[in-house]
């Protein structure tokens, strides 16, 4: 079963540029000494100070404690098809969406040759249609290639694309997509409620990761974040099913529960 994006030391780097606190302030609030510290940043775990850690943070205690077991079962609807292309040491997803006559991409991934050849080869085409979670260049490397082939592409705050905004939406056939703000991570994003699927599904760029959220560069963007992605999910079932830009699916049910940033 795949990993989840982050592990415990990365969701504590997030949460302490979020809380904006230096590792002496975080040791003496979790009641640790600045070695014991140290020596969990660098991945020998503990599980006490992984729950004083997750108080000092305002993360989850029981969710921070268990997440490196943490592994969410999402079933993505067979209509939407993940693409795993290569940046970096790692990967960014993409997702296509087959909406009856239109295949509808989110997010382009870092490089258009690698685009385009996962295009060619599982799908034999380019897409119909286009939406962008956010602006950073894991998520866009294809927009250039794709705009000179004619294709639409919507999107927040990103030169010669149609614009998008929270709220909008666009039908087509019995599928509507709907924006919604996810700004943090990134300022702007967007975030995709598909609905007319056998279950509800949400495209969350780096706004949101199966255990984890994207980092953010500063406290308030942090505050923002948080606050965008609870308002996302809103009224959200359980059985919501959560496609991030990088590591595997997951489902509202499953990080609303087991999440430290969000249980």
């Amino acid at each position: 079963m795949e990993m989840p994006e982050d592990d415990f030391t990365d969701i504590l780097r997030k949460a302490m540029i979020g809380n904006a606190l230096a590792p002496q302030e975080l040791a003496r609030r979790a009641e640790a000494s600045v070695a014991s510290l140290n020596h969990f940043q660098k991945g020998q775990f503990d599980e006490t100070l992984a729950r004083n850690i997750a108080t000092a943070l305002d993360l989850n205690a029981d969710a921070f404690a268990s997440i490196d077991s943490y592994r969410p079962k999402a079933s993505i609807p067979p209509e939407i098809h993940r693409l795993t292309l290569p940046f970096g040491r790692g990967h960014v997803n993409a997702w296509m969406l087959e909406a009856e006559n239109q295949w509808i991409l989110f997010d382009t991934g870092y490089q258009a040759k690698d685009l385009r050849a996962e295009l060619d080869q599982r799908f034999g085409r380019l897409p119909d249609r286009v939406f962008i979670t956010h602006a950073h260049r894991d998520h866009t490397g294809g927009i250039r290639h794709l705009l000179q082939h004619g294709i639409p592409i919507h999107a927040q705050g990103i030169r010669e694309t149609t614009a998008m905004k929270p709220g909008d939406s666009i039908r087509t056939g019995q599928i509507t997509i709907r924006a919604c703000d996810l700004a943090g991570h990134a300022i702007p994003a967007l975030g995709f409620h598909i609905e007319g699927l056998n279950a509800p599904v949400m495209i969350t760029g780096d706004a949101l990761f199966a255990g984890s959220i994207g980092g953010c560069a500063t406290p308030e963007a942090y505050r923002i974040a948080l606050k965008n992605i609870r308002h996302a999910f809103d009224n959200s079932p359980p059985d919501c099913v959560i496609l991030p830009g990088h590591g595997p699916a997951t489902y509202w049910g499953a990080e609303s529960n087991h999440n430290p940033f969000i249980a």
